[in-house]
């Protein structure tokens, strides 16, 4: 059972138990959140697509932490002009959330899968990274 939901103009597969580091949102550590806007919703044997979202489906998550991305730094430079060195950084912001529950659309509360692939299932590496940074302290 695995749910498309979309948050932040992006869109993310997910499943009940899932950590997943999304655009920031305006919550709190240890605050509920829901998603409304789910695209797609798979049961056993079953998709269900929306149109353009599925009516009545939504995930729900707890915030576990708001934090920045790792720094990417920026430098513009054209030739031949003295003064137009430009250098700049930026740190995104991001949440990380837990996936409770995933409920469909007549309200029932989708049993937990097990992941496809004996590694864990979907990858996503960009949180991958951003874990091993937190754990080296870097981010």
């Amino acid at each position: 059972m695995y749910a498309i939901i979309e948050t932040g103009g992006k869109q993310y597969q997910v499943r009940a138990g899932d950590e997943v580091f999304i655009e920031k949102l305006g919550a709190d550590e240890n605050e509920t959140v829901t998603f409304d806007k789910v695209v797609a919703l798979a049961k056993e044997g079953e998709f269900e697509a929306g149109n353009p979202y599925v009516s009545g489906a939504k995930a729900t998550a707890t915030v576990i932490k708001n934090g920045k991305g790792k720094k990417i730094n920026i430098f513009t430079y054209r030739r031949k002009q003295g003064s137009s060195h430009k250098r700049q950084g930026h740190r995104q912001p991001y949440t990380r959330v837990r996936i409770d529950a995933l409920y469909d659309a007549s309200g029932a509360v989708l049993p937990a899968a097990k992941p496809a692939k004996e590694d864990g299932g979907f990858k996503n590496y960009t949180a991958e990274r951003l874990m091993k940074a937190q754990e080296k302290g870097e981010a």
